[in-house]
């Protein structure tokens, strides 16, 4: 499809969802039901801080998504031989200064509302919600950023699993525990895990691109294991928070997702490239998704 074509047949309100990636929003929305399922648990709930942080969290990933869309234009990433949905810059769909404002803006509306959540929080949410939306815009933009120079797993470990859910439990809790911290590992690797999928979907484009992604650095054979290794510790950590006596044995209720997984990493295993790897991308997310909801239900009653 040229880019004629594709001007004439998406609507504007089309290209604005493709923009928004929706398909990504579920990044934003496991760890705050998780880190708010484990207030639930401790009996900690807060609705108001809880409604404010998933609001902010979907505006950041929503932020995140179209500095990604931008600046991976404007470095030349993002090119016709581009797997996957298409980029709104990129195709002509939306103007690079158009995204660039509503970037903007929605990074500014998730600020408003840190206003509130720094009130709850104090200064510590303060510097998270600082930091965020700067590793938000530094992950493709800016001098040196961050997933062009292999650090895009780490920032999305960091700021999706273990930022998330401990600090939306501790606006919830005023305190940060270990069982916290713990049960925002497997969001994160979970999280991380699509991350690697698309990186190893793009590896050839990225390299030809000059994107040095991760995957581009190591190679396919360690990426495969990184992705591996994401999903196994992730799936080892619920059933280990029980056999610890930190959690009921509904912590088990994520194992429910293995079916899910193993079609995942045959895939990933297979020596294939290219569009196969569309479906593993895809298949992640829904995984994040589903083994999220499950694990925060297990969180609902502590043991």
């Amino acid at each position: 499809m040229t880019s004629t074509q594709t001007q004439s047949q998406i609507t504007p309100a089309r290209a604005w969802l493709l923009a928004a990636r929706p398909a990504t929003l579920p990044a934003a929305i496991v760890p705050v039901l998780v880190g708010t399922a484990l207030a639930v648990g401790g009996g900690h709930f807060r609705p108001l801080p809880f409604l404010a942080t998933l609001v902010a969290s979907l505006l950041i990933q929503i932020g995140t998504n179209l500095a990604n869309d931008l600046f991976d234009f404007q470095k030349g990433a993002d090119t016709a031989e581009r797997l996957g949905p298409p980029r709104v810059t990129q195709s002509g769909l939306i103007p690079p200064a158009t995204v660039k404002n509503a970037m903007i803006g929605v990074f500014t509306a998730a600020a408003l509302i840190g206003v509130y959540l720094i009130l709850v929080g104090g200064l510590p949410i303060l510097i998270v919600g600082v930091l965020s939306i700067i590793s938000a815009v530094a992950y493709t933009g800016g001098p040196w950023p961050l997933g062009y120079h292999g650090l895009g797993e780490v920032f999305v470990f960091l700021f999706f699993g273990v930022v998330a859910v401990t600090g939306t439990y501790y606006l919830q809790a005023d305190t940060v525990t270990g069982l916290a911290l713990a049960a925002s590992l497997p969001v994160g690797l979970l999280c991380t895990a699509i991350i690697v999928a698309n990186n190893i979907r793009d590896i050839d484009t990225d390299r030809r691109a000059g994107k040095r992604t991760l995957a581009v650095r190591i190679g396919r054979p360690a990426t495969r294991a990184l992705y591996t290794a994401c999903l196994g510790v992730a799936y080892l950590v619920p059933p280990g928070l029980w056999l610890l006596g930190r959690l009921t044995p509904l912590a088990c209720l994520p194992l429910a997702t293995l079916p899910l997984a193993v079609p995942l990493l045959r895939t990933i295993w297979a020596d294939t490239a290219g569009p196969p790897l569309i479906g593993v991308l895809q298949g992640t997310g829904r995984l994040h998704l589903l083994f999220g909801v499950l694990f925060a239900i297990s969180l609902l009653r502590l043991a």
